[in-house]
């Protein structure tokens, strides 16, 4: 996963020290009613497309950059879904990172899934009912909150 510059910078300044990072998430849906997953370069796991938030950037905006920059596919947002944080992930080159995550719904527009960056070794359309494995368990909760129809965002209470 290629490592955003103001947090290489960082990470000059707090070596492999824990980071409190904003991430974004996005439960992208075609027509079809099936979920954009990837397949994550660095676990192997299928997951909904992620990412850090650049520095001034808002979530939404971020996500709709993270969908292009990963499956090649433009959506738009339709509503924010859930609110959480992920466990502290300890990434191979041993950085630790702990996000909090604003996950969205969002609406396939256009454009055919294909692997459009070096994050991820496939992306494809899967039914809700029919999801890959291994799936990431931070996919299942996001993947279930965005699908449950609520209009109200979740959030731990």
């Amino acid at each position: 996963m290629p490592i955003p510059e103001f947090i290489r910078d960082l990470r000059t300044h707090v070596g492999h020290a824990p980071l409190w990072l904003s991430g974004v998430s996005g439960v992208v849906v075609d027509d079809a009613g099936r979920v954009l997953l990837t397949r994550r370069a660095d676990t192997d796991e299928w997951a909904v497309v992620s990412g850090v938030l650049e520095p001034g950037e808002g979530p939404a905006r971020a996500i709709v950059r993270e969908i292009g920059e990963e499956t090649g596919v433009r959506a738009e947002v339709v509503r924010l879904t859930s609110v959480d944080v992920t466990p502290m992930i300890t990434y191979p080159n041993r950085d630790q990172t702990q996000y909090l995550d604003v996950c969205f719904l969002a609406r396939h527009l256009d454009g055919e899934p294909r692997v459009a960056d070096d994050e991820n070794t496939a992306v494809q359309w899967f039914a809700p009912d029919a999801l890959p494995e291994p799936l990431a368990e931070t996919t299942r909760l996001r993947l279930e909150k965005a699908l449950a129809g609520a209009e109200q965002a979740w959030f731990r209470r």
